[in-house]
């Protein structure tokens, strides 16, 4: 058995005090939304009293999928870092980058100095020669966790991802491969590889030629962020319907408009062929204080969110 912990969008405040310099870009327009509406949203005594609640839930490791900063200041990835390494070391902690991570090209520069070594590979199926980072591969017990990214700058107003073609491709023969290896194959990445909720401006661009190729490849499981709710949907697989499944912001207060914040824990057993994998749910509760049990139950398509 297996435990694997997820969690996503925690959103890390207060922001730190920026320079006038640093505001001149699309990082004006986010620092007087998290000035408005998102301090109130994201807080962080609801993320430590979650990351409370996960430290005492057994698990064998957690995956984080994207979204640590806000507008990509550059005093905010030491305070991300600082948090993941609370969270746990990177052999234990696994994190794909979000679209605020991305907010603005000069933040792609940061990642490398403060996220390394939780976006890394194992030694044996590091990136391709030209050094490319995503998609990387960890093993973890029976699991292997593919990690893409779908972060990339984008204009203001947009929220969008984009994973590319290459990075499609390689994931698919990394996917084939690891089928063969008999493993329980989770795909990370930030934005969902379907719209549901998802408005427009925050979709994934390129999410329909990244289901064709989970169509063909496969995998065991695919979770994201970046909606914010709690969600499942199933997508096209050679064998089977492939759930993707997403989770509220870590640090989202409990209000009238946003999902309380929360996260899932996956509990992998079985063999190649014959896996089984419950979810359970942990968050937030209108009027409740303290994080609980939300539901549990098997992943099947039977099970909706």
């Amino acid at each position: 058995m297996f435990i694997l912990a997820h969690l996503s969008d925690p959103h890390l405040g207060p922001l730190p005090r920026p320079r006038l310099i640093d505001l001149a870009s699309k990082r004006m327009v986010g620092y007087v939304n998290w000035r408005r509406k998102r301090a109130r949203v994201h807080r962080l005594d609801i993320l430590d009293a979650l990351t409370c609640d996960l430290a005492g839930q057994a698990h064998d490791h957690t995956v984080v999928t994207g979204d640590l900063v806000n507008i990509a200041l550059p005093a905010e990835f030491a305070v991300a870092q600082a948090w993941l390494d609370q969270l746990g070391s990177p052999d234990d902690v696994t994190f794909v980058p979000g679209n605020h991570d991305a907010y603005v090209r000069p933040a792609l520069s940061y990642w490398d100095r403060h996220w390394d070594a939780f976006m890394q590979g194992d030694e044996e199926t590091r990136s391709a020669p030209d050094g490319l980072r995503f998609p990387f591969v960890r093993r973890r017990g029976p699991v292997a966790l593919i990690g893409l990214s779908s972060a990339v700058p984008t204009p203001l107003l947009s929220a969008a991802g984009r994973l590319g073609d290459e990075q499609i491709a390689r994931a698919a023969d990394i996917l084939r491969r690891l089928d063969d290896e008999g493993v329980f194959r989770i795909v990370l990445l930030h934005h969902p590889p379907r719209r549901r909720w998802t408005r427009p401006h925050k979709r994934l661009l390129d999410a329909g030629a990244f289901r064709r190729a989970l169509a063909r490849a496969g995998a065991e499981l695919v979770l994201h962020g970046h909606d914010h709710r709690d969600a499942i949907v199933w997508l096209d697989g050679p064998r089977d319907p492939i759930p993707a499944v997403g989770v509220p912001s870590a640090s989202a207060a409990p209000n009238r408009h946003d999902q309380p914040a929360g996260y899932n824990l996956y509990v992998i057993a079985g063999n190649p062929r014959a896996w089984t994998c419950e979810v359970i749910s942990r968050g937030f509760r209108a009027g409740e204080t303290t994080p609980s049990e939300i539901r549990r139950g098997p992943l099947s398509p039977h099970r909706q969110a």
